[in-house]
């Protein structure tokens, strides 16, 4: 009975021997699997740690890369600050420097070097952008009556006279320095316009008609109506706008025909004085009309007349038509002459000086005799 017992006891000590052994084992492998748990993250630190090390790295060379192409765009435009106009810088070319001065030095063939392409392109795009606004019927008219390859140039000479006008529309002081530097890249346009078109012979009635529809609408902004608190500001566009109509002026095709229409502006206005109430609030703003224009008249003639005369553009027929409307604004001030003699004064300073060029400039000696004497008297 004891010996039975014996082995009883000792496999029960056996089982429950191999239980703890089992569970050690569980226990220390567990422990192993954890402190492997610990330590995996710590063993592949290493390549993430490079990631953001390559990253961060990146992101440095780029700010850099940044950083050198800003300061070679400011090199570039402190290059360039002499060569072309900002939007945000006074006019280079001094466009309006002559504003109402007599016989300025000025250049024989109006070119300028300062309008260069850069200068091209972002006006341009001012004037598509605005021609995307507007959309109109008479765009898509005339459209239609141009041939694919000079459809482009003509649209751009209708969509820069618009762009002119536009400006004289929303010129206000603030914005004094943009509206300069627009007005002059606008005119440069137009007259670079004109110099490729008119060669070719083409499309002369609808040129005409940009032309003379431009010349009309800048002579209207040189009369401002009854004057307010923004007198200062209305003044500025009447000048600003003879002025531009001066520097147009130097293409022949245009300054012969502001001529004709500035003459025949006068006639109208002096007829109109004459049957108007000297205490009409209007009065005294058609009176400074008559001598903005006057002196526009005589601006164009001093500045021009001699270089028209070599131009192949130059229209003796238009010359004569221009001589006739100076002769009949003359008789229309006439009668003006007992509310002030200036105007008279003034016109015959203007005949005079156009005599006196007539009679120095051989081409301009064919001129019917008649026509000239009536100038004289």
């Amino acid at each position: 009975m004891a010996e039975s017992q014996i082995p009883a006891a000792s496999g029960g000590i056996d089982d429950q021997s191999l239980k703890l052994a089992i569970a050690g084992s569980l226990l220390h492998s567990k422990a192993i699997q954890n402190q492997h748990q610990q330590h995996s993250p710590t063993v592949s630190s290493p390549p993430s740690h490079s990631n953001a090390l390559r990253w961060k790295r990146k992101a440095k060379e780029r700010k850099q890369e940044l950083i050198r192409l800003r300061e070679n765009l400011k090199q570039a435009e402190d290059a360039s600050h002499d060569d072309f106009l900002s939007q945000n810088s006074t006019c280079k070319c001094f466009f309006f420097d002559n504003l109402g001065k007599l016989n300025p030095t000025r250049p024989e063939d109006g070119t300028d070097n300062r309008f260069n392409d850069v200068l091209r392109r972002r006006f341009l795009r001012q004037v598509r952008y605005r021609e995307r606004r507007r959309k109109s019927d008479n765009a898509v008219h005339r459209k239609r009556l141009l041939d694919f390859n000079e459809d482009d140039e003509v649209e751009r000479l209708q969509a820069s006279v618009d762009f002119l006008v536009e400006l004289y529309d929303t010129y206000s002081p603030v914005g004094e320095v943009n509206f300069k530097n627009w007005a002059h890249q606008a005119a440069d346009f137009i007259l670079a316009s004109l110099k490729d078109l008119l060669p070719k012979g083409r499309y002369v009635e609808l040129i005409e008609g940009i032309i003379s529809s431009l010349i009309m609408r800048l002579i209207r902004k040189m009369h401002s109506p009854v004057k307010d608190e923004l007198e200062d500001s209305a003044s500025d566009v009447q000048f600003y706008a003879q002025h531009l109509i001066r520097e147009l002026g130097r293409e022949t095709y245009i300054g012969q025909r502001a001529i004709v229409s500035v003459s025949q502006r006068i006639s109208a206005v002096g007829e109109s004085l004459l049957f108007m109430d000297p205490f009409d609030d209007n009065f005294p703003s058609l009176h400074e009309y008559l001598f903005i224009m006057i002196q526009l008249i005589e601006f164009l003639i001093s500045d021009y007349l001699k270089m028209w005369s070599k131009d192949r553009n130059f229209d003796s027929l238009l010359f004569e038509e221009g001589m006739i409307s100076i002769v009949h604004a003359k008789k229309a001030l006439e009668l003006l002459e007992s509310r002030n003699g200036l105007y008279i004064l003034y016109m015959d300073r203007v005949t005079g000086d156009l005599a006196n060029q007539i009679s120095n400039i051989p081409r301009l000696r064919e001129i019917k005799p008649d026509i000239v004497d009536d100038l004289m008297h």
